[in-house]
């Protein structure tokens, strides 16, 4: 089985796998036997995932054409049944502080090293997935389970650049990685001609080659599962995990999840969810910015539930208030974590009243969440750590809160699908092009994860933006006309208009000023057709790095 092949229009000889780029660790990584092992992967379970993708469309279309969702019918004894999720292991029963990011060498030395509970190394929405950084991530997530994990900043002006290396095991965070979802496949890897699934690609090969390294530390492995839309979604992934342990030779089990309720239909199926999956999920998480995107895409088609800019779609509004009320009531009734949501604040360098401002603001949401029932909470920068760290220990002595039951919580099916109130200033609607210009252009040069504004954006928010632009617009001037009921406005009574995206894509340029000082600033024009496209086009696109990742090497 050949492990590297130079082009597409090459064959790896009769086993039906090939890979079609280039990268210095392919040779260790992607092994004869790690490529059968994920060839056995998608054979399998390829047929099954199309399924579910396909049972996603048939769900969309049912909401586009008037649709609401709702807990199901079908599953109400789940809801109702008196059970329990499998007890936790013990490096998982203290989440009070979790830091997540990219994998690359210096953030996986940073984050596990950071003084966080736990670290969730992110395939997913915080990198950009590149043939290169997906290797890359890999190798550095293999060598930091070995404990030989090292690097090196490059040389500054003659000045050597800063060593990285971890600390003693026992003082890192305990690692917990996310795959890619089921929505996206692995271009540069093919079996039988049909693009791999990303998702299988990223947890397959992790667990080929760090499965029996982290089980003999009791340290897994474990995994954040995204994106998830309904319990046979669940199903399909407790199946898949089932295959990789009795491949692997481990007990069955052994691999623990933490699902992120971070779609809409998903929080109408958390009993469910749990239910498929309680032999090993320890928890749900509140993942609350792509849970946002989630709600303005199932509901794209319907006007009355237009949000306000994103900047005013906090969790004090009363949807995100019952989406999180639910989530813990749900989860601590069956004896798993129901950990909060992220903060997505750096600190603000030279400006020390705006850095304060900043952190009260980071200080008020983990303190509701801590207060509401949370047994933990994320953060996207170490130096938020202590922070949010002090704030748990203040409020929760103990390792969790599943003993705050929730029980006075009544949530229906109209709290979770409220609209919000709030406005679209000018400011907002210029942020949310800036955002997504500058958010995509560093992802096409191949960095996920980017500071703007203080604020650390990666797809999940930059989604949001895109998706209220698209929303906004096509129901204000659908083809340049208003709408039955009139258009939208802006809060100065300004029509929101296809005419006032275009003047801010055509003045974003001069705006920036110097791009070489951006992530991604040789790639900005690209960018900026992109979104043009994208906002344009009659139906929102289900996720910006579909077609983005065309464009990636």
């Amino acid at each position: 089985m050949s492990a590297v092949l130079e082009s597409q229009d090459q064959r790896s000889g009769d086993d039906g796998v090939e890979v079609l780029a280039r990268h210095p660790d392919a040779a260790t990584l992607l092994t004869p036997a790690a490529l059968a092992f994920l060839a056995g992967l998608h054979r399998r379970f390829e047929p099954a995932r199309q399924a579910r993708l396909a049972a996603r469309r048939d769900r969309q279309a049912c909401f586009d054409a008037g649709g609401l969702p709702d807990f199901r019918a079908d599953t109400a004894a789940i809801r109702a049944g008196d059970w329990r999720v499998a007890p936790l292991p013990a490096a998982l029963r203290d989440r009070r502080v979790e830091i997540t990011g990219p994998t690359d060498p210096k953030m996986v030395i940073n984050a596990l090293n950071s003084g966080a509970s736990c670290y969730m190394a992110d395939f997913e929405d915080s990198t950009a997935p590149t043939w290169a950084n997906l290797l890359t991530g890999q190798r550095a997530l293999r060598e930091a389970v070995q404990g030989t994990l090292r690097f090196t900043a490059p040389a500054v002006d003659g000045v050597a650049g800063k060593h990285y290396a971890l600390k003693p095991f026992a003082e890192q965070a305990v690692l917990i990685v996310r795959p890619r979802g089921w929505h996206l496949d692995e271009k540069h890897l093919r079996v039988d001609g049909e693009r791999m699934s990303a998702a299988l690609f990223d947890l397959g090969l992790f667990a080929f080659h760090n499965a029996h390294a982290l089980a003999a530390k009791d340290r897994g492995p474990y995994f954040y599962l995204p994106k998830l839309q309904s319990m046979e979604e669940a199903q399909l992934w407790n199946d898949v995990l089932d295959h990789v342990e009795a491949g692997l030779g481990l007990p069955r089990g052994q691999l623990k999840v933490t699902v992120l309720i971070e779609t809409l239909p998903a929080v109408f199926e958390m009993d469910e969810i749990l239910y498929v999956l309680r032999s090993r999920i320890a928890g749900l998480n509140c993942g609350r910015w792509d849970y946002v995107f989630s709600y303005i895409k199932t509901f794209r088609a319907h006007r009355d539930k237009v949000l306000p800019e994103r900047g005013q779609v906090t969790m004090t509004q009363p949807f995100l208030r019952a989406y999180s009320e639910l989530l813990i009531q749900t989860c601590h009734k069956r004896g798993a974590h129901a950990m909060g949501g992220m903060a997505a604040q750096i600190p603000i360098s030279g400006d020390a009243a705006a850095n304060e401002a900043a952190l009260a603001k980071v200080r008020a949401d983990k303190l509701r969440e801590v207060t509401a029932g949370h047994d933990g909470t994320w953060v996207a920068h170490p130096a938020l750590v202590p922070l949010a760290k002090a704030i748990f220990d203040e409020r929760m002595p103990s390792a969790h809160q599943h003993a705050v039951r929730r029980e006075e919580v009544l949530v229906t099916r109209d709290d979770l699908i409220k609209p919000s109130l709030g406005s679209i200033t000018r400011a907002g609607f210029e942020n949310n092009v800036e955002v997504c210009v500058r958010y995509l252009a560093a992802w096409l040069d191949g960095n996920g994860c980017v500071p703007i504004h203080w604020l650390m954006e990666d797809a999940a928010t930059a989604e949001i933006a895109r998706a209220q632009l698209w929303q906004w617009l096509h129901h204000a001037d659908p083809r340049g006309q208003a709408p039955r009921g009139g258009g939208l406005h802006l809060d100065d009574g300004s029509e929101l208009d296809f005419a006032l995206f275009e003047r801010a894509l055509l003045n974003l340029p001069m705006k920036l000023g110097d791009r070489t000082q951006l992530p991604g600033g040789s790639r900005i024009n690209e960018a900026i057709g992109m979104l043009d496209r994208l906002t344009h086009a009659d139906t929102l696109e289900e996720f910006l790095t579909l077609p983005a990742y065309a464009r990636l090497d």
